[in-house]
């Protein structure tokens, strides 16, 4: 009679390449998604092209001029004469800067004077949105 050896026990493996998959593949779905939680709070408007750096803002108060002169603050329509008393309560401290989104056919006057009357509310720093190349 012939005997058997015993069996040899072996460990269990664990196979990296497939978690490392799913990692990339989580870090992907996460990256993309926050970058498509960027809301301006504006109306679609045709921005003029440009190069610009991300913004960093984080409440973002946006000041929205389209072609026909019409004038928004988050979607909110106002006037020049009632722009800064609508501006003043939106703004949080004097750091808080103001995202321009002007229409690339809005009148250069109108916009002038939006941004002056915006200063005039307390505004000192304010970022212009472009459409990227």
């Amino acid at each position: 009679m012939k005997l058997r050896k015993p069996r040899t026990f072996r460990k269990g493996r664990i196979e990296i390449i497939p978690m490392i998959d799913v990692m990339f593949f989580l870090l992907a779905t996460f990256m993309l998604s926050s970058l498509s939680l960027q809301n301006l709070d504006s109306l679609q408007v045709n921005l003029p092209q440009g190069e610009a750096e991300k913004l960093q803002a984080k409440t973002p108060v946006t000041l929205t001029l389209t072609s026909d002169s019409q004038i928004f603050i988050n979607r909110i329509p106002v006037t020049l004469d009632t722009l800064a008393e609508t501006l003043e309560p939106l703004l949080q401290d004097s750091e808080q800067k103001l995202i321009v989104s002007a229409d690339n056919d809005a009148p250069q006057g109108i916009v002038v004077q939006a941004m002056l009357r915006a200063r005039s509310a307390g505004v000192q720093h304010f970022m212009i949105a472009v459409k990227h190349k």
